[in-house]
C-alpha cells in the first residue's frame, strides 16, 4: 500500500496537468456551446421553415453521432479542407458541437415549458415579440433547463477523455502514457479515476441540490 501511494505521488503532477487540460476543454466547450445551443433552440422553434429545418438537422446529427466520431470528423476532416488546427482546437470544436446539439434540445424543452399565460401577460404590457422573448421566455426557459445543462456539463467533462484518441494530452492520455512506461496500469488508472470522481461527484451533488430546490420552489 505504501508503495502504491509513493507511486501515486510520483505520477500525480503529470496526471494533474492532464486534468487541467480536461477542465480547459470542458470550460471552452461550454462557454461556446451553450450560447450556440440557445441559438439552435430558437432556430428549431422559428416559423421560418428553412431555418427550423437546418437547426433540427444540426441538433439531431449532433445528438445522434457519438462524440468520438465527431472528434474524428473534425480532426481528420479539417485538413482535407486545407485547415490544420491543433489537436486541442479540434477537440474544442468537436466537443462544442456536441454541447450545442444537446443544449439546444434541453433549451428548446425549457422554452416550450413557459406558461402561455405568462407570455400573454407580457404582450398585454405592450411588449414587442422580441422583448417577450428576451425578458420573459428566455429567462424562464433557462431556469427550467438549468439542471439538465448542469448534467450536460458533467457529461462533457467525462467526454474529454475521448480526446486522447486525437493526441490531446488530457488526463486519460497522460494516464495511458504513464501506464505504458511503468507497466502499472491498474494503479495509474485508479488514480485517474479518483481524479475524475473528485470533479464529477461534487458536481453531481450540486446538480441534485439545484434540481431539488427548483422543484420545491415551483
Amino acid at each position: 500500500m505504501t508503495n502504491m501511494f509513493q507511486f501515486w505521488a510520483g505520477i500525480f503532477p503529470k496526471l494533474f496537468g492532464g486534468l487541467i487540460v480536461s477542465l480547459e476543454l470542458t470550460a471552452l466547450s461550454l462557454l461556446i456551446g451553450l450560447p450556440l445551443g440557445l441559438l439552435l433552440a430558437l432556430g428549431v422553434s422559428s416559423r421560418f421553415k428553412p431555418l427550423s429545418w437546418l437547426s433540427i438537422a444540426l441538433v439531431e446529427i449532433g445528438r445522434g453521432a457519438p462524440a468520438l466520431v465527431v472528434l474524428y470528423v473534425v480532426y481528420f476532416g479539417l485538413p482535407a479542407l486545407h485547415w490544420s488546427p491543433t489537436a486541442f482546437l479540434c477537440a474544442v470544436i468537436g466537443l462544442t458541437y456536441t454541447t450545442a446539439a444537446y443544449a439546444g434540445e434541453y433549451l428548446r424543452g425549457g422554452l416550450r415549458s413557459v406558461n402561455a399565460g405568462t407570455i400573454e401577460a407580457g404582450q398585454a404590457l405592450a411588449l414587442t415579440n422580441a422583448d417577450v422573448l428576451r425578458f420573459v421566455i428566455i429567462p424562464q426557459g433557462l431556469r427550467v433547463a438549468i439542471p439538465s445543462l448542469m448534467g450536460l456539463a458533467i457529461q462533457i467533462f467525462q467526454a474529454t477523455s475521448l480526446t486522447y484518441s486525437i493526441t490531446v494530452s488530457e488526463l486519460t492520455a497522460n494516464a495511458y502514457s504513464i501506464s505504458n512506461q511503468t507497466f502499472r496500469a491498474l494503479e495509474t488508472f485508479a488514480l485517474a479515476g479518483l481524479m475524475y470522481a473528485a470533479i464529477t461527484i461534487p458536481a453531481s451533488w450540486v446538480t441534485r441540490q439545484v434540481e431539488r430546490r427548483m422543484s420545491l420552489g415551483q
